[in-house]
C-alpha cells in the first residue's frame, strides 16, 4: 500500500508538471507566437488519462514520445527526390451519348422544340454567354415568346452595359487627351484607359450584335482609341491590338484605315503572323491580287509557323 500511495504521488507530480509545461512553460506561450502544432487540449486531455490510469497512462505517451522522436521526425532528404518536368497526357473515352448531343447553338435553335428550346436558354444564361451573344440574337426570332424573352433580357442588359462602360470611358479618354501630354499622372491613365479599352470593345464588336449603324459608331471609337494609345506611346500596343482593330474596321468596309493600321503593324511586329494574314484579309476582301499573292509569298518565305486556322484561311482565299 505504500508503494501504491508512493506512485499516486509521483503520478500526480507528474501530471501537474506535464500541465505546467504545456500550459505555461511551452515555447508558443513564450515565445507568444502562433504555432499549429500547439494545442492546450491535447495537454488537457493527456493529463487526465495520466490522473485515471497512474504509471500505465504516462508510459504510453512517454514511448510513443519517444518513437516519434526517434523514427518519424527525421528530415526528408530531398536530394533523393526526383522532380521530373515530364507529363502525362491521360486519353480518356469520350462520352459517346453527350457528343451526340452536343450541336451548335444556332442549329439547337433552329430545330429543337419550344420547351427544349427553352431549357436551352436557361442553361445558356446560367453559363459564361458574354461570347455567344450573336447565336442568342437568333432566338429573338423565335416563334416561343418566352425563348424570345430570355433572349431579349440577356441581350438588352449586356448591351446597354457595353454602352455604358463604353461611352464612360471615351469620354475620360477624351478628356485626358484635351489636357495635353504636360502631366505623366494623367498619360498613364489615359493610355491605361485606352488598353484597357480596346480589348473589351473588341469582345462586343466581334459579334456583330448591333445595328449596322451602332456598328459603324463604336468601331470608330475603337479606331479612335487605338489612334490615341499609338499617337501616345505605340510601343504599349501588342500586336492582338493592332490585329483587332485592322479586323474591325474590315467588318465595316473602313479599307483605308485598315489598310493603315496593317501596315502599323508591319512595321511594329514584322514577324508575327497576324501581321501577315491582316493584309490577306484585307487585300482578299479589296480584291487586290497581286498584293495578296505577294504577302502570300512572303509568308512562305519567312520562317513563321502557320497554324491551322491560317492554313484554312489561305486554302479558302486562294
Amino acid at each position: 500500500m505504500t508503494v501504491f500511495i508512493i506512485l499516486l504521488i509521483l503520478n500526480f507530480i507528474a501530471t501537474v508538471l506535464f500541465l505546467l509545461w504545456g500550459f505555461v512553460l511551452h515555447p508558443a506561450i513564450r515565445k507568444e507566437r502562433d504555432d499549429r502544432l500547439y494545442d492546450r487540449r491535447s495537454y488537457l486531455f493527456r493529463a487526465v488519462v495520466m490522473l485515471l490510469c497512474p504509471v500505465v497512462g504516462g508510459l504510453a505517451f512517454l514511448i510513443g514520445f519517444l518513437a516519434f522522436k526517434l523514427f518519424m521526425s527525421k528530415e526528408i532528404d530531398l536530394a533523393a527526390v526526383v522532380f521530373s518536368k515530364e507529363r502525362v497526357k491521360t486519353v480518356s473515352k469520350g462520352n459517346e451519348e453527350r457528343d451526340r448531343n452536343l450541336v451548335p447553338l444556332e442549329e439547337a435553335i433552329a430545330v429543337t422544340n419550344k420547351n427544349e428550346m427553352r431549357s436551352l436558354m436557361l442553361n445558356v444564361i446560367k453559363g459564361d454567354y458574354k461570347r455567344s451573344l450573336n447565336s442568342i440574337s437568333l432566338a429573338l426570332n423565335s416563334s416561343d415568346s418566352e425563348t424570345a424573352h430570355y433572349a431579349a433580357s440577356v441581350l438588352l442588359d449586356e448591351l446597354n452595359d457595353f454602352r455604358a462602360q463604353v461611352q464612360t470611358e471615351f469620354e475620360a479618354i477624351k478628356e485626358a487627351t484635351g489636357k495635353g501630354q504636360s502631366e505623366d499622372k494623367v498619360d498613364e491613365s489615359l493610355i491605361k484607359r485606352c488598353m484597357r479599352l480596346i480589348p473589351y470593345m473588341n469582345q462586343m464588336l466581334s459579334q456583330n450584335v448591333f445595328t449596322e449603324m451602332e456598328q459603324d459608331n463604336f468601331v470608330r471609337i475603337m479606331h479612335e482609341t487605338g489612334q490615341i494609345l499609338y499617337e501616345k506611346d505605340k510601343s504599349r500596343m501588342d500586336a492582338l491590338s493592332y490585329e483587332n482593330i485592322c479586323a474591325r474596321l474590315l467588318d465595316v468596309k473602313e479599307y483605308l484605315l485598315a489598310e493603315t493600321w496593317c501596315q502599323r503593324l508591319l512595321e511594329a511586329y514584322p514577324s508575327t503572323l497576324a501581321a501577315f494574314t491582316c493584309r490577306l484579309k484585307l487585300y482578299f476582301t479589296t480584291h487586290k491580287k497581286e498584293e495578296f499573292f505577294q504577302v502570300l509569298r512572303d509568308l512562305q518565305d519567312s520562317n513563321i509557323i502557320i497554324d491551322q486556322e491560317t492554313l484554312e484561311l489561305i486554302r479558302i482565299f486562294s
